[in-house]
């Protein structure tokens, strides 16, 4: 994914029109608040429909007649096109321009919302999901390098990644409760409603600039080899739900999970333009945030697609009662965002991250202990430091990844952190769904599924303390020198080389 370096007021990042510190053309300052809010309305939007589709799960079921495994593709389907084609959307956004990548990847977007919404059956539904997923990867990383190239000041652009990361936390969140509201109109609704908001954002577009191009082959074998690693995985998993893991279809999945994830690796080793080059991916603060991007998506998306179908099946509540109970968590979690920008920039973007951890694991744990017939509010009070903590620890893990990423490998670097991320959504769905599958266990189902999920978050919490992070350092203001605002993200090192 394309992403915003930092660079220090003295070292302009290679793709930044403007220095750092210089002064900003009045054309410039003119365009940047329109570009500003088509990313964040675009974000959103698609943070919005990766959530928005589960509180509407048993109402697609009923209108279809679908069962479990039916629904999971629902759900999965979007987020396994968007991890999958994440890793290379961020070097494609790099290579054709981060606004016409944008929106290329948003007007996808709108029009498989449109097919989903039209969808006749399962499978068009589930086809059309998989476009909209591959659109929203589009978007992710061509609208952090959008970011990049229109705030070249790094403390501008600090805020900026502050309030993409409130916007995609916000949208995550916002999921269920949009789409109990619209549910109630009818569950088509919840696709319908992207088309005006989806063309308000292509309009504000509109008036940025073009961004510039770097030509270079694109790189078919590991894009093929990783949808189909992903894919493969993914469908084992659901399957092994419904049919047992040594099911002749669940082993052949897996089977060849594994075999195009090798196909990967030397597709990336010995390729001459490998969209995620080896060194990046050995890196161990790559490969340690990925692993921790992957837990905290389990937890929160596990958590939401859980309690969605546990309110309306256990509890008998209404769309919109189910996506009212999530309320709390969404308008708790808008806060996340600068509080995580502000303990990032002083004590460093690691401690918010380990914060966050903790809050998701104890809230996991302590719904485990929530019986059967508690009542509705308890689970909701409980939702509130999972999807607080989840979204303190993204808008930290970013930052911290973004400062210790050289800008030429940003995209890439955002790309695989996003792709893990939603990889492991989907891996939750598909895990968690075959779990409560039987509606006579649905409640063992849930608290074995959430014991997971927390047992995976802690995991993650242990890898976050081998992560290297500095502590800002806070030098006394002078005329001469730049005070970041207190939501600004230590994110103004300066590019530097990954450790290996």
């Amino acid at each position: 994914m394309s992403s915003p370096t930092a660079s220090s007021p003295a070292s302009p990042s290679p793709t930044s029109p403007v220095q750092a510190g210089a002064a900003v053309p009045p054309s410039h300052t003119s365009r940047a608040r329109p570009a500003l809010a088509a990313v964040l309305i675009g974000f959103f939007t698609i943070m919005v429909d990766a959530m928005i589709v589960n509180v509407a799960l048993p109402s697609i079921g009923r209108g279809f007649g679908s069962g479990m495994t039916g629904l999971q593709w629902v759900v999965d389907g979007y987020a396994l096109a968007f991890a999958a084609f994440l890793l290379s959307a961020g070097a494609l956004s790099d290579r054709v321009g981060a606004r016409q990548a944008f929106g290329a990847g948003l007007a996808l977007f709108v029009v498989a919302s449109a097919v989903c919404g039209l969808a006749p059956n399962p499978g068009v539904l589930v086809a059309a999901r998989l476009v909209q997923g591959a659109g929203a990867a589009l978007v992710v990383p061509s609208s952090l390098a959008l970011l990049r190239e229109t705030f070249p000041d790094p403390a501008a652009r600090a805020r900026a990644i502050a309030l993409w990361s409130v916007s995609g936390s916000v949208g995550a969140a916002a999921g269920p409760v949009a789409g109990g509201l619209l549910t109630v109109i009818d569950w088509r609704m919840i696709f319908f409603v992207n088309l005006p908001v989806g063309a308000v954002a292509l309009l504000l577009l509109r008036h940025a600039h073009a961004s510039p191009r770097q030509v270079a082959p694109f790189d078919w074998t590991g894009q093929v080899a990783a949808v189909a690693a992903m894919g493969a995985l993914t469908y084992g998993a659901i399957e092994a739900g419904a049919e047992g893991f040594g099911a002749p279809r669940v082993l052949a999945a897996f089977l060849v999970a594994v075999a195009s994830a090798v196909v990967y690796l030397v597709a990336q080793a010995r390729g001459r333009h490998p969209m995620t080059p080896l060194p990046l991916l050995r890196s161990r603060t790559m490969s340690l945030a990925a692993a921790i991007g992957f837990a905290l998506n389990v937890g929160f998306y596990g958590m939401v697609f859980l309690l969605g179908l546990y309110f309306q099946q256990v509890h008998g509540l209404s769309p919109l009662a189910t996506g009212v109970a999530f309320l709390p968590m969404t308008v708790l979690t808008s806060f996340m965002g600068p509080l995580a920008a502000r303990l990032a920039t002083r004590l460093g973007a690691r401690v918010p991250v380990i914060i966050g951890q903790c809050l998701m694991a104890v809230g996991l744990v302590a719904m485990v202990a929530v019986p059967g017939g508690a009542p509705v509010w308890l689970s909701v009070v409980l939702m509130v430091p999972v999807g607080a903590g989840g979204a303190m620890a993204v808008t930290a893990l970013t930052t911290l990844l973004l400062e210790n990423v050289p800008a030429e490998r940003a995209g890439v670097a955002s790309g695989v952190l996003n792709a893990a991320r939603q990889l492991g959504g989907a891996l939750a769905v598909a895990v968690f769904g075959a779990l409560v599958a039987d509606r006579t266990r649905f409640v063992p189902g849930l608290h074995t599924s959430l014991l997971i999920a927390a047992a995976v978050v802690v995991a993650a919490m242990v890898a976050t303390t081998l992560l290297r992070t500095r502590v800002p350092s806070h030098p006394q203001h002078t005329p001469d020198h730049h005070t970041p605002s207190p939501h600004t993200p230590a994110t103004n090192a300066g590019p530097r080389l990954l450790d290996h």
